[in-house]
């Protein structure tokens, strides 16, 4: 089992929780899978902010705050680490203006002048899990710090 483990630290990082899950079938006992993960703890081969780094700076740049919570939350990942995690990156509101360049600009007719095109904006947007405040500003062209 320590073995398989390793094959699979070896190729991306995993969260305590999801590493346990992926090996329960091949435990012998929780006390043995429970006793094996603390000790990829302990070597620092299983860290569950490392973990929630890698997961923010992989994603950060399609999706919004709300959606990196959920996925990191799904994976065992505490709330401290979560936070810490989304601290370490750049703004929701200039993440979600490239995302919205990326999907928008070069379209006629960006900048929403009617509701329809207005509100498919704003539903792709909420699909990637930013904040309603978010999107407004991006919508608004309000980029500024408040």
């Amino acid at each position: 089992m320590r073995e398989r483990a390793l094959r699979m630290l070896g190729r991306r990082d995993y969260a305590r929780l999801e590493l346990a899950q992926k090996l329960a079938p091949h435990a012998q006992t929780t006390e043995l899978l429970q006793a094996l993960l603390d000790d990829l703890t302990a070597c620092g081969l299983l860290s569950d902010e490392r973990y929630a780094l890698a997961r923010v700076s992989a994603r950060a740049g399609r999706v919004g705050d709300a959606q990196l919570v959920y996925e990191l939350r799904s994976k065992g990942v505490e709330a401290d680490l979560v936070s810490a995690a989304l601290a370490t990156g750049e703004d929701e509101l200039a993440r979600a203006y490239r995302v919205w360049q990326r999907r928008f600009a070069r379209q006629p007719g960006a900048a929403a002048d009617d509701a329809v095109a207005r509100s498919r904006q704003m539903r792709f947007l909420a699909g990637r899990g930013f904040s309603a405040e978010t999107i407004r500003r991006v919508l608004r062209g309000d980029f500024e710090n408040d």
